[in-house]
């Protein structure tokens, strides 16, 4: 478990606050995104499994 990426769990323990959630369906795999807020500076996180193999797809996009 020590190879398993956290991007959520990093970047709360870095002091940003969650402040929503939401998931959607793409292509039959959920899509999860986070808004995030860290001193005026606002974060979405979107997560979704590979279309092929395991893992996850993890994108970072500031507001």
């Amino acid at each position: 478990m020590a190879n398993d990426i956290r991007p959520l769990s990093d970047l709360v323990a870095q002091g940003w606050e969650i402040l929503n959630y939401s998931a959607t369906d793409y292509g039959g795999a959920a899509v999860q995104r986070f808004l995030l807020r860290r001193q005026k500076v606002h974060r979405v996180l979107s997560v979704r499994p590979k279309l092929m193999g395991k893992g996850y797809v993890v994108t970072e996009m500031d507001i």
